[in-house]
């Protein structure tokens, strides 16, 4: 029992403080790994680690061993508690914005005296110096506080670059103005892009000791307030949740907190009001909102038996639901852990960049000192050299990379949410980019799964289809048959709210049919003899071609029409399959169904591989024989029969409608349970994706060529602090084109 419960991993996500760069979370993760049997993943973007560890070793240990590392962390506070956005995370917003403010005014002056000889008046450079002071020990002191906190652990940071940075610019400055000349009444300094020998007194660099907190103090803040941009699907998530429930118990209310309510408790929801969790329907009907949490744009029609979601807003009449799931187990919970999931993941690429941001910083540090070195041996003027070497430590940012990758997962898998696809990770996006077949269940998948009216078709000059179909839902209202429940509902909704005429002598006869008397006239639903006008005898050759379950009625004797009753094709599996093909994806119908239903779909869909009968043993097989083919092969199901198969798949595509274990098999739920969304999951993660190789691409291609200019002396620091946070805000605003991102048809939601 106590070797199980030791062996036993568990997950643990962690609050990580302090991380400012790729180098930051190679730091975490590789501290955390050296617990034994501890794996974590750290994500840059959202400051959040998640973490695989044995039971034996607790929350506090985890925690202890990130601050050891130099950071902090904490246990994150529980849905709901505290929305995004509000508390400690305010605060340092503000702070941080406050800093960045009076950097700036104290900055700009220097900045502007400093690169403009015209305006140097006497001793300007004395109130250039009162004015930078500040800046680079306040300003900058958060890069000095993590700095020396990752010297007490030998790290070093992109926080010890810019600290070098400031310090080494600020000291030359001090130097040059009381030891070196640059102090005189009336002395001026010329401004260049690129380093110059001394002429006379020393150079000041007060504009690179201020310019470089400032451009990376603005460059941090954009790049948070952009990084928290993608996140929003989280947050508006966390504003689904409900905080109060009127529960009705002996025809009385009482509020109580959504937490303490439980599973088969009634409770109300009000016109306007948010659904507090999944649910049925008792009494009431309305049109029910579910837009923020499928991305469904049409309101449902509810009613007495239907299923509503939790976080969905009542949009009509007053409604009694019985909870049917509540907490971690209802619909929106799931949603949100899912994204959460994905976006804590990484992609294969962003696992380079985060190695090769692990050594980055001590190959530049190197770099920096070879370059002093080399240009002082060289015989050049110490001022240039240093000013070279502090252009390399400040230039060479890593930050970029390790926005990379999170930026654009957590843009990606928020804007999937919006439209109805969640993807549990890097992985999943990986592998439908890279899918080539599709196998689709038929049943629940590429049909509604139950049995619905397909078509009725009514004998010229007769009561007319209308009158037929309200006449046979009232007779089949008092079956059980689920052919009479199918004709009921149709004749129902046809009807738009009228109710159904009232039946009397009403008898069902086992394997024939019912008949009954409505308004006078004797209605009889049965099967279909070989007596038949000729349209009828055309419809019934047309269902029996799509595998369709004929029911003729008769109406005083004469027969009057024929109803097709059968699992009809999902609005959209049309435009899903024929989009899915021009994306050069290959569709294969696989069923446990019987061989003339499977072909009916396939023909009306233009699928032209079919397998019917097959159990889940042998859907499983069909994908292991395609892979060995070397076919990257999805599956689309919606059943526990469907599992096995999803499991094996290169991705496991699940519908939201589907059953818990189709769920959890599957790499991707479609929440609409539409199909059709998976051919917009399929663009959306190449579009990801190839986002990702252009983030990665320029945070490699900048340190490629922005480092060698650096370390000739063709980069002042300033401009290297500038081209520094450039290029971190280059990437965001590249990940955050994403949560514009959208399906090109503009008529796919059309019915």
């Amino acid at each position: 029992m106590g070797a199980d419960t030791t062996l036993a991993l568990v997950t643990t996500d962690l609050t990580i403080g302090g991380m400012t760069c790729a180098a930051c979370v190679k730091r975490v993760e590789k501290k955390l790994a050296g617990l034994d049997g501890v794996t974590a993943t750290v994500n840059l973007a959202t400051g959040r680690a998640r973490v695989s560890h044995p039971a034996r070793i607790g929350p506090g240990e985890l925690v202890a061993t990130v601050e050891r590392a130099g950071y902090t962390a904490a246990l994150p506070e529980p849905p709901g508690k505290r929305q995004p956005g509000d508390g400690g995370e305010a605060e340092a917003t503000r702070r941080e914005r406050d800093r960045l403010l009076v950097t700036a005014l104290l900055a700009v002056p220097v900045l502007v005296l400093s690169m403009t000889p015209a305006l140097q008046f006497r001793d300007w450079q004395w109130l250039c110096f009162v004015l930078a002071a500040p800046v680079a020990v306040w300003g900058a002191w958060p890069f000095h506080e993590r700095a020396a906190r990752g010297l007490r652990h030998a790290a070093a940071t992109m926080d010890t670059l810019v600290s070098l940075g400031v310090v080494a610019s600020f000291s030359w400055s001090a130097y040059a103005l009381f030891l070196g000349g640059a102090g005189e009444p009336g002395t001026r300094m010329p401004f260049s892009l690129v380093p110059t020998a001394a002429d006379g007194a020393a150079h000041l660099y007060l504009e690179a000791a201020v310019g470089v907190p400032l451009f990376v103090l603005a460059g941090r803040f954009l790049e948070a307030r952009a990084r928290r941009g993608t996140g929003a699907a989280l947050a508006s998530l966390a504003r689904l949740v409900v905080k109060e429930v009127a529960v009705r118990e002996d025809g009385r209310e009482r509020l109580l907190p959504v937490e303490q309510l439980t599973a088969g408790q009634i409770f109300v929801v009000r016109p306007g009001e948010r659904v507090a969790t999944d649910g049925e329907v008792v009494e009431g009907s309305s049109a029910v909102d579910l837009s923020l949490v499928t991305g469904e744009s049409e309101p449902a029609e509810v009613g007495p038996g239907s299923a509503v979601v939790g976080g969905a807003v009542n949009a009509g009449g007053l409604l009694l639901v019985e909870a049917t799931a509540v907490g971690a187990g209802t619909r929106l919970a799931r949603i949100t852990r899912l994204v959460t999931e994905a976006q804590a993941g990484k992609a294969r690429a962003q696992r380079l960049a985060d190695t090769v941001a692990g050594f980055f910083v001590p190959v530049v540090l190197t770099l920096a000192v070879t370059t002093l070195g080399f240009w002082l041996g060289a015989g050049a003027d110490p001022q240039a050299a240093v000013t070279a070497c502090v252009a390399v430590l400040v230039v060479a940012c890593p930050c970029a990379l390790g926005l990379a990758t999170p930026t654009a997962l957590m843009a990606a898998t928020g804007r999937g949410a919006q439209l109805g696809v969640l993807v549990s990770g890097p992985r999943a996006l990986e592998g439908l980019r890279h899918v080539d077949t599709v196998v689709l269940d038929k049943t629940g998948t590429l049909t509604s799964g139950h049995m619905t009216v397909a078509r009725v078709t009514a004998v010229p000059g007769g009561l007319g289809p209308e009158a037929v179909l309200r006449l046979a839902g009232a007779v089949e209202r008092g079956s059980e048959h689920p052919l009479g429940r199918a004709v009921t509902a149709h004749a129902r909704r046809a009807a738009s709210g009228r109710p159904l005429p009232a039946v009397s002598e009403f008898s069902a006869r086992p394997g024939l049919g019912v008949r009954g008397r409505v308004e006078g006239r004797l209605v009889e639903i049965l099967a279909p003899d070989g007596d038949l006008p000729p349209v009828l005898s055309e419809a019934l050759s047309a269902a029996e071609d799509a595998a369709h379950t004929p029911i003729m009625v008769r109406v005083d004797g004469a027969a009057e029409a024929l109803i097709e009753v059968g699992d009809v094709v999902r609005p959209g599996s049309y435009r899903a399959v024929d989009r899915l093909r021009r994306l050069g994806v290959r569709p294969v119908l696989a069923t446990g169904d019987r061989e003339a239903p499977a072909r009916a779909v396939a023909s009306a869909l233009g699928i032209d591989e079919v397998h019917a009968r097959r159990t889940p043993e042998d859907k499983a097989g069909l994908v292991r024989d395609l892979q060995e083919h070397g076919h990257r092969v999805a599956v689309i199901g919606d059943g526990v029969n469907d599992a096995a198969a999803l499991a094996g798949a290169d991705l496991g595509i699940a519908m939201g409608s589907g059953t818990d274990v189709a769920i959890g098999a599957a790499d991707v739920t479609l929440v609409r349970g539409d199909i059709e969304a998976l051919a917009d999951a399929v663009r959306l993660a190449r579009r990801t994706l190839g986002t990702i190789r252009v983030n990665l691409l320029w945070a490699f291609g900048y340190n490629v060529v922005t480092v060698p200019l650096a370390m000739v002396g063709l980069l002042t620091p300033m401009l290297a602090a500038a081209a520094m946070s450039a290029s971190s805000l280059l990437v965001v605003g590249n990940s955050l084109r994403l949560r514009a991102w959208r399906p090109t048809p503009a008529r796919r939601r059309t019915r």
